[in-house]
């Protein structure tokens, strides 16, 4: 019933940075907020966008700010911030926990499926595949460990920072999306037939 893309979980922070949250949704929606009003600050005062990693270090002592007092409540959601570096002229991600921890991944996965999700991960050879091929890849993760029986329905929102964007944040496009899902379930297809033939050989 829900109008597609109306509920994006990834959106942009800076015009390099994109982030994403899991977790509780308001929760997610005000560190969101935070890292706006971070991003904005930053580059009001140094007058050049905020480096990913000085954004990260900000939301994680933000973060952890709200579990030191008994009057405020922990943050019930983790942020992942992927964004460009202009100055070292590479792309970083990093991930926020509730904790107020910070980390920098070459990939990570967080919430609901999360360790399922990392063990795809780490198979994939991340510095060597180009970001379109990363796409497929994360299509077919989500729909291999996406269980139609018991989870509800989903929607893949993607958005990406690459050289063909202009190392800015952007959207996938739709037709890139959907050949990406096109493969991931030949992909998968293909496996499980071959998973079955070595069952009957046995």
């Amino acid at each position: 019933m829900m109008v597609p893309n109306t509920n994006r979980l990834a959106q942009n922070v800076d015009k390099h940075i994109i982030a994403a949250t899991t977790g509780f949704a308001p929760d997610g929606r005000q560190l969101l907020s935070q890292a706006r009003d971070e991003a904005h600050h930053y580059e009001d005062t140094f007058h050049v966008p905020i480096p990913p990693e000085m954004l990260a270090n900000r939301m994680s002592q933000f973060v952890h700010y709200f579990t030191l007092h008994g009057s405020l409540r922990p943050f019930g959601a983790t942020m992942l911030c992927a964004g460009y570096d202009e100055e070292k002229q590479t792309h970083e991600l990093y991930m926020v926990e509730p904790s107020g921890q910070e980390f920098r991944y070459y990939g990570c996965a967080t919430g609901k499926g999360r360790q399922a999700a990392k063990t795809e991960v780490e198979k994939l050879p991340l510095n060597e595949i180009t970001a379109a091929e990363a796409v497929k890849e994360i299509a077919k993760i989500y729909y291999t460990l996406h269980d139609d029986a018991k989870d509800k329905p989903f929607a893949l929102d993607m958005q990406w920072i690459t050289e063909g964007t202009d190392w800015t944040a952007a959207s996938v496009p739709l037709e890139v999306v959907d050949e990406a899902i096109e493969w991931a379930k030949n992909k998968i297809a293909e496996e499980d037939d071959m998973d079955e033939d070595d069952e009957d050989d046995a």
